[in-house]
């Protein structure tokens, strides 16, 4: 039988405790999963992309580890990705109708590009429905409380990111 591997890309700047949810939730239903740092190279993110991965690499160890989880970084075309590590499965989780509406559009590209391609939807937990890398950043700019939003070695990077930046009112 030939494994079921699956990829779950994103920028993750940060990662968040809804992403780890979500890769916990997916390596449950793959036999292996890759969780792919994508470069964006319309947005300047707030983390390198190396920073990126390993935050999440951190994260994931220090909460006992993901054996059949690996995290790798790629720029490029999720399709081209697929292609080139033999995958078919993308994993996506969806907060909302919105988030929803966003991710059938990119499922329908992926497979226009890569006809093996095939997403799976995950139902964000209700916890974390309201958790996005974007509100992350507004709150560490802010100097606001994270600890709920993100594991500890995300808060501190952030902490450290946001170090002695004024908050502007």
């Amino acid at each position: 039988m030939k494994a079921r591997r699956a990829v779950c890309a994103g920028s993750f700047d940060p990662v968040t405790r809804g992403h780890l949810d979500l890769f916990c939730r997916a390596a449950g239903l793959f036999d292996a999963l890759t969780v792919c740092v994508f470069h964006n190279v319309r947005k300047e993110g707030l983390f390198s992309a190396a920073e990126r991965k390993t935050l999440i690499e951190d994260a994931v160890q220090a909460m006992g580890g993901i054996p059949n989880l690996r995290v790798d970084t790629f720029s490029g075309l999720l399709a081209d990705y697929l292609r080139a590590h033999e995958m078919r499965y993308i994993v996506r989780g969806v907060r909302s109708a919105d988030d929803l509406a966003y991710e059938q559009t990119q499922a329908e590209l992926n497979r226009h590009l890569y006809a093996e391609a095939e997403t799976v939807f995950l139902l964000t937990n209700p916890r974390y429905a309201c958790v996005s890398s974007s509100a992350v950043r507004e709150i560490a700019s802010f100097h606001g409380a994270l600890s709920d939003f993100v594991p500890p070695n995300v808060e501190q990077a952030l902490r450290e990111k946001f170090r002695g930046q004024p908050v502007d009112l």
